[in-house]
Formats: C-alpha cells, sequence, structure tokens
C-alpha cells in the first residue's frame, strides 16, 4: 500500500514548478514594468498588456507588487480602466475584499437611509 507520503507526491511537484514558474514570471515582467514607469509610457495598449500578463501571477505577492506599481501608474492616465483592473484582481485573487466592501456599502446605505429619515421626521 502506498503511503500518503508517496500519494502526495506529484503535487509537491506540481507546487514546485508553480513556484518557479511565479518566480520566472517576476524575473520578466519586472524590468518590463520598471521600463513603462521610468519611462512615464502612455501606451495603453502596452500597458494593459503587461497587467493582462501579470494577473495570471498576483497569487504571488512579488508579482502582485509589480501589478500595483504598474496599476498605481496607469492610475494617471486612465483611472476608470485602473479601477477595473484592480476589481478584476480581486474577483481573480481577493474574493474576501469584494466581501467585504459589500458589507461595508450596506452599512453605510442602512445609515444614510436611517439619517436620512430622521431628518425627514424632522422637517414635518
Amino acid at each position: 500500500m502506498a503511503s500518503s507520503k508517496d500519494f502526495l507526491e506529484p503535487f509537491r511537484a506540481i507546487a514546485i514548478q508553480l513556484q518557479d514558474l511565479n518566480k520566472q514570471a517576476v524575473q520578466q515582467y519586472s524590468p518590463v514594468v520598471a521600463d513603462i514607469i521610468h519611462s512615464r509610457s502612455r501606451d495603453v495598449n502596452y500597458i494593459e498588456h503587461t497587467l493582462d500578463g501579470l494577473l495570471d501571477f498576483c497569487g504571488y505577492d512579488p508579482a502582485l507588487q509589480l501589478y500595483r506599481r504598474l496599476c498605481r501608474h496607469y492610475y494617471d492616465i486612465n483611472p476608470y480602466a485602473t479601477a477595473e483592473y484592480v476589481n478584476i484582481y480581486r474577483k481573480m485573487w481577493d474574493e474576501e475584499s469584494l466581501h467585504e466592501n459589500k458589507k461595508k456599502k450596506s452599512k453605510a446605505m442602512k445609515k444614510k437611509i436611517k439619517s436620512g429619515s430622521k431628518s425627514a421626521s424632522l422637517h414635518k
């Protein structure tokens, strides 16, 4: 009978390959992001193409940091598109923050409604 160690070995190999791929992506994207920022590039297609590629690796913190840096740069060029890239990241990698934001918005809306009904009753 195979031990649990033998059973898990293929998964360990895949995890190591994934980690190596993440590191390779950061090595390849680091100079690209640095060049975009350093040159103050406003090439929307190139920036978005780079963000699209980086997005696949944002589960790895160094790649996420590159993504954030590029989003900060892109925000000055197109804040609406940048917000969409942030939302795409959240949907793909950070579902928890989406739920927290919904809760905060819901609480804020309830507070507005309560304060609105209080001020409406004061005006009667």
